[in-house]
């Protein structure tokens, strides 16, 4: 080898690097990165982070995040936003508790059939709202971000008329044992439940049809019109598995907090867009991975819990989640400078 030639190949070697880095980040490295950071320094910080049960009620709170996340997740990458998953959680968590509460009158000793009726009804219930949601945006071409902002206040609206914000309470012993604090191979069952979900999602982003029309609706409506793709019925689809997703995460909420209550999920989509843009989907369509933003889903919940652990207020966890969506949404700008650059 020739010295020009060796010093050609020293000189590129850093630009390698950066190139190499650069993919890294781009093929989902930032949440890897920001979740081995957050682990590390929790547990440095805080060794109770490591007691087992602290662990499992990591898990549990992840898996509470992950299906609305997903959820999410499917709105984004076909172009649109859902600001109502926090409100569809609230209205179906007091739908389930109410639907025990009374069932259980109708049909004493019946807990198992109780159970799946609300189970069944909170997913009609989820399932209607993702209707509605993709109604108005496919039909009447209306702002996904005005439409699901206006859903949410309706819902909550209602779920606070019908409860007074007080707690409904009945929820069926079984359903808080077995589904709430229960747990098979020593973790919870709503964990399951959630990986559960992340595999069916990966499945259908992967393998299906309606994965790849769900991508080329958020990348180019219109491109996907022309290629045959039925672009209101995609966007029905997608709406309506978010509204089931969230009425999903609405039933386990209430095995976990034992009664409907028409407060939870009030940062909710917050949390949930903050997932899906950490996880890399982008806001303005047609990108987005399953399996990213379930990392960034755990990465949220570890960050939480550390918060928790440390007593910082409430507040300031509310200002650390923004501040942390803030510099996602800067790296992903960058990165797709860098992109196109």
């Amino acid at each position: 080898m020739s010295s020009e030639t060796a010093t050609m190949t020293v000189a590129n070697a850093p630009s390698h690097r950066a190139s190499r880095i650069d993919r890294f980040l781009m093929q989902g490295g930032i949440v890897i990165t920001f979740l081995v950071v957050a682990v590390v320094a929790t547990a440095l910080i805080e060794p109770r982070f490591l007691n087992r049960l602290n662990l499992l009620n990591v898990m549990r709170n992840f898996a509470l995040l992950l299906i609305p996340s997903l959820a999410q997740m499917l709105v984004m990458t076909a172009g649109g936003f859902d600001l109502s998953v926090g409100a569809v959680v609230a209205a179906t968590s007091v739908v389930t508790a109410a639907v025990m509460l009374v069932g259980s009158g109708y049909f004493p000793g019946m807990e198992l059939v109780v159970i799946l009726a609300s189970l069944v009804i909170a997913l009609g219930v989820g399932a209607l709202v993702g209707l509605v949601n993709a109604g108005l945006v496919a039909t009447f071409s209306l702002s996904p971000f005005m439409v699901t902002l206006a859903m949410m206040s309706v819902l909550m609206g209602i779920a606070l008329y019908f409860t007074q914000g007080i707690p409904i309470y009945g929820v069926a012993d079984s359903f808080i044992a077995n589904v709430g604090r229960g747990q098979f191979l020593g973790l919870p069952i709503v964990l399951w439940i959630g990986l559960a979900v992340l595999a069916a999602c990966i499945v259908m982003q992967r393998f299906t049809s309606l994965g790849r029309h769900i991508y080329a609706v958020g990348s180019d409506q219109r491109s996907a019109r022309l290629s045959g793709v039925s672009t209101g019925r995609t966007l029905l689809v997608a709406y309506m598995l978010a509204g089931l997703l969230a009425a999903l995460t609405g039933f386990l909420m209430t095995s976990r907090l034992g009664s409907g209550q028409s407060t939870i999920g009030g940062t909710l989509a917050l949390e949930t867009i903050a997932a899906a843009v950490i996880g890399g989907v982008s806001l303005r369509g047609g990108v987005g991975r399953a399996e990213l933003v379930a990392l960034a889903a755990l990465f949220l919940s570890v960050i939480a819990n550390a918060m928790n652990l440390v007593q910082v207020d409430s507040k300031y966890q509310t200002l650390v989640l923004g501040a942390v969506l803030i510099i996602s949404l800067a790296i992903e700008r960058l990165l797709l400078r860098k992109r196109q650059s």
